[in-house]
C-alpha cells in the first residue's frame, strides 16, 4: 500500500509535556495531514490541528481509532515514569506493559500503519559498577533491570521488537533517552536538583548524561518524517559527574553512607519532592552514559546542547539563580543529618543486641 501524500500520526500520551511539543511541531509541517492525540486526560497544550480522543490504549478499541483515522505514524510516548503519578507500582505495570502490548496488537492489524516509533530510555541498560564506559545499542547490560520504570522499559521494547519482527513492512524506531531537562519538561532529574540538598551515596560520584527537550523534540520530528529504522541512544553529548551539577546548581551535597541510603530515599518520596525508585538509587551510584554515534552518523543527527548545556539551560530557564534560601538549606541539613544519627544508633543498638 502507498504512503498518503502527507503524514497520518497518532500520539500516545498527548497530556504528556513532550508529546504536546511533538504535536506542536507536527503541526506546523505541510507535509502531515493529521495529528491525532490519545489520553485518558485532556492535554492542556496550545493545539490547533491536532485532534484530541479521550482513550485508554489499554482497551482495545484503540484499534477502532488507528483504522478509523487512517494513522500510517504510531509515536507511543505513554510510558508512566513515576509510580505515585499512576497510583501505585502495580498500576503502572499495567499502565506501561499492558498498554503498549495492546497498541502493538492493534498496529499488528492495522493495514495502513507503516511506522512506529517507541519513546524508551537508557534506563534499559541498568546501572552497575561493572558497565562500559559507553552503552552502545547493541549493549546488554550486565544487570538488568529487576523493577520499576526501566524493567518495564525493557519489556516494553522486547514487545515492539516482536511486533518488528511480525510486521517487517513497518518501519520500527527506538529512542532510547537520557534524563530529560528542559525548561517545560517535568523531569526526575529536574525535581532531584530542584532539593535545596542534594543526597548522593558517600564515596560515588556517579557520570550523569542529559538530553535537552528541545533535541528530544527534534530526533522525534526526524524519525516521524523520515524513515529511520533502528536503535538509537539520544542525549547530549559529554558527561556531568553528580558533583558538578551540584556546583552548577547551587546546592548544598549530603553525602549519605549507603547503608542509610533507602531509608533516606523514603523520607524524601514522603516529602512527595522525589519519587525516587531503587533502580534510581544504583543510578546515583554508578551513573549510565549512551554512545550516540549511531545517532549522529545513521540518523545524521547533532545535538544542539551539550549535557552541561542543556544542565545550565535548565537551571536558568526553570528554578534556580545561584543563590541557595539558607535558611531552607540549614532546616534540610538538620531534619538529614538528625535522621541519619538516629539511625546510625538505632542500627548500633540493633548490632550490640544481636552479638
Amino acid at each position: 500500500m502507498a504512503e498518503a501524500i502527507g503524514r497520518r500520526v497518532l500520539i500516545t500520551g498527548i497530556a504528556n509535556e513532550l508529546a504536546g511539543m511533538l504535536a506542536r511541531r507536527l503541526e506546523e509541517r505541510d507535509d502531515v495531514e493529521y495529528v491525532v492525540g490519545v489520553d485518558v486526560r485532556e492535554p492542556h497544550h496550545d493545539l490547533t490541528r491536532t485532534e484530541f480522543v479521550r482513550a485508554d490504549i489499554r482497551n482495545p478499541l484503540v484499534t477502532k481509532v488507528i483504522t478509523a483515522a487512517a494513522v500510517d505514524t504510531i509515536v507511543h510516548m505513554s510510558t508512566v515514569s513515576a509510580p505515585d503519578s499512576a497510583g501505585g507500582r502495580a498500576r503502572m505495570k499495567e499502565q506501561n506493559v499492558i498498554g503498549a502490548m495492546q497498541l502493538f496488537a492493534a498496529a499488528q492489524k492495522s493495514d495502513t500503519v507503516r511506522r512506529l516509533v517507541l519513546k524508551s530510555t537508557t534506563a534499559v541498560y541498568g546501572s552497575d559498577y561493572s558497565d562500559p564506559a559507553l552503552f552502545r545499542e547493541e549493549d546488554t547490560p550486565r544487570v538488568p533491570p529487576t523493577s520499576g520504570f526501566a524493567k518495564d522499559a525493557t519489556e516494553i521494547e522486547g514487545y515492539a521488537r516482536a511486533f518488528g519482527r511480525r510486521r517487517g513492512d513497518v518501519d520500527l524506531t527506538i529512542l532510547r533517552f537520557a534524563n530529560f531537562l528542559g525548561g517545560r519538561m517535568e523531569s526526575a532529574m529536574g525535581a532531584f536538583f530542584a532539593l535545596p540538598v542534594v543526597p548522593s551515596v558517600l564515596g560515588y560520584d556517579p557520570r550523569l548524561q542529559f538530553c535537552h527537550e528541545e533535541d528530544a523534540v527534534d530526533v522525534l520530528g526526524r524519525v516521524v518524517l523520515g524513515s529511520h529504522p533502528g536503535i538509537y541512544n539520544v542525549a547530549g553529548p559529554g558527561i556531568l559527574y553528580l558533583s558538578q551539577c551540584v556546583r552548577i546548581a547551587g546546592r548544598v551535597p549530603a553525602p549519605i553512607p549507603l547503608p542509610l541510603v533507602s531509608a533516606v530515599a523514603a523520607l524524601v518520596k514522603r516529602s512527595r519532592r522525589v519519587d525516587f525508585s531503587p533502580e534510581q538509587l544504583r543510578f546515583l551510584q554508578f551513573g549510565r552514559v549512551g554512545d550516540i554515534q549511531r545517532l549522529r552518523e545513521d540518523l545524521d543527527f547533532e545535538p544542539r546542547y551539550s549535557a552541561r548545556a542543556a544542565f545550565e539551560d535548565f537551571i536558568a530557564r526553570r528554578r534556580i539563580s545561584g543563590i541557595v534560601d539558607r535558611d531552607e538549606v540549614v532546616r534540610w541539613e538538620r531534619e538529614l543529618y538528625d535522621f541519619i544519627q538516629r539511625k546510625g544508633q538505632e542500627r548500633f543498638i540493633a548490632a550490640r543486641r544481636s552479638t
